[in-house]
């Protein structure tokens, strides 16, 4: 039996270490108070909603060869990495393309859509979540990761051996090749997928009618003087065997704009500017962007830094576009993509959070929301260095 004295002792001796646990927890981070809502168990973006809008999703390891080759921007990729994982954050842009994927009239000539927004915004996640859609819903997908690397850092260029004038980048030409046949390498063994024509290289190489697009494919990447005629002639199979109802096609491009501004860092010899109408890339990208076929829809995006030049004055598509992209465009379906909401911004930091790239203290959220402006490529880089 414990005596009146003894008891009292011991409740004063606990209240006291309660006190200093108090004030020592007080002193210390705290975990964030929040409900752990900024994650989704879907997983599918076959069935993401609006419902979904501002939180993160996993991308199944299996899944993600689409972005094998290019498709996220490197310092996302780069964080991927350092996550061990792949997500991304469901965002109503993406919702809203999604869904008129799905209600689109796929007989009717195809529909352009052109995401735009400030530079950091998020055009190229938007589209990646969209890409990452349309492979799961059994689309071919022709997608260019990044345009502004073609002219404004090109491998190596070379003339044009059948069209005078012209010039080839051949070894990203290649590269491109390799990418698209990592993408949809599980479509390209269909039957149905074969050349409509004859396509002749040179007096001892062509590639027969009624071959394997892989072959075509194969050769491209296989002889590389050929690889921007490859793609010139697989963007004209695609669309002849799309019209016909063989396949269903996204043609996705980041960059878009870049097609139409003069001042490329591609150069000659005496270092005289290459314009992008004089690339053989060029051609095959913008007949695939046309809306003279069928059973296929488009989502480009237009970006500052896209082109190379230093003051931009705005970030719409009719600026950026000029007046031969935007008449190249039009009829188009515009989709602004804009900084994070609030819930958006708290989403990231739980998911920082919860990776243990930052630690939680009182008005984080609201301070790192003033720095960055809620942009999310800005937010991201100030969470760098936390």
């Amino acid at each position: 039996m414990i005596k009146s004295g003894t008891f009292k002792s011991l409740l004063r001796r606990h209240k006291n270490v309660l006190h200093f646990c108090q004030l020592s927890s007080a002193a210390q981070p705290q975990s964030d108070p929040k409900s752990h809502s900024f994650r989704t168990d879907e997983n599918d973006p076959l069935k993401h909603t609006l419902d979904h809008v501002g939180q993160y999703y996993r991308v199944p390891q299996n899944e993600c060869k689409v972005y094998l080759y290019g498709g996220l921007p490197k310092s996302y990729e780069i964080q991927t990495k350092t996550f061990n994982e792949t997500c991304l954050m469901v965002r109503k842009p993406s919702v809203d393309i999604i869904n008129c994927l799905k209600g689109l009239d796929y007989t009717k000539p195809a529909v352009r859509f052109v995401l735009f927004g400030k530079k950091g915004s998020g055009k190229s996640l938007t589209m990646a979540h969209v890409l990452h859609y349309a492979q799961k819903a059994g689309f071919l997908l022709v997608h260019v990761p990044w345009l502004g690397n073609w002219m404004r850092n090109p491998k190596e260029l070379s003339s044009s051996e059948t069209r005078e004038g012209f010039y080839d980048l051949n070894l990203d030409a290649a590269a491109w090749l390799v990418h698209f046949k990592s993408q949809n390498e599980h479509l390209l063994s269909a039957p149905e997928l074969k050349t409509t024509r004859e396509h002749v290289w040179s007096k001892r190489e062509s590639t027969p009618k009624d071959s394997s697009l892989l072959e075509l494919i194969d050769h491209g990447i296989n002889r590389l003087k050929y690889a921007s005629e490859c793609v010139l002639a697989l963007a004209e199979e695609l669309k002849q065997l799309t019209k016909a109802g063989n396949c269903k096609t996204l043609v996705a491009i980041d960059g878009f704009n870049a097609f139409f501004y003069p001042k490329t860092r591609v150069f000659k010899e005496k270092k005289e500017v290459v314009p992008p109408n004089k690339i053989t890339l060029t051609e095959a990208f913008l007949s695939l962007t046309k809306f003279d076929w069928n059973n296929a829809a488009i989502v480009v995006t237009v970006d500052e830094i896209a082109i190379a030049e230093e003051d931009h004055k705005s970030h719409f598509p009719r600026y950026l576009l000029g007046k031969e992209g935007f008449e190249h465009l039009d009829p188009f379906v515009p989709v602004f993509v804009d900084a994070y909401s609030p819930k958006e911004l708290t989403s990231c930091m739980d998911y920082y959070r919860e990776r243990k790239w930052v630690r939680y203290f009182p008005q984080q959220d609201e301070e790192l929301a003033s720095l960055s402006a809620y942009n999310p490529y800005k937010l991201m880089k100030l969470c760098i260095s936390l």
